[in-house]
């Protein structure tokens, strides 16, 4: 399973872990993914979304 939003597509974005002498190792941040009941297109469908979709009300929950 990719680890990408349904609605904006974000998906890992890449870095370097940095320790204390300053060796940087290659490092993976990842979206923070929930699983939703989400409304598309009428119907009920189970999606990951990420956290900011779900706060800018990009996505209708449903109960």
């Amino acid at each position: 399973m990719a680890n990408r939003c349904a609605i904006c597509g974000k998906g890992p974005q890449f870095g370097h872990r940095v320790s204390h002498a300053n060796n940087r190792t290659k490092r993976r941040f990842y979206p923070n993914l929930q699983r939703v009941r989400a409304l598309i297109d009428g119907t009920v469908r189970r999606i990951r979304v990420c956290t900011r979709c779900i706060k800018a009300g990009k996505v209708i929950k449903v109960a």
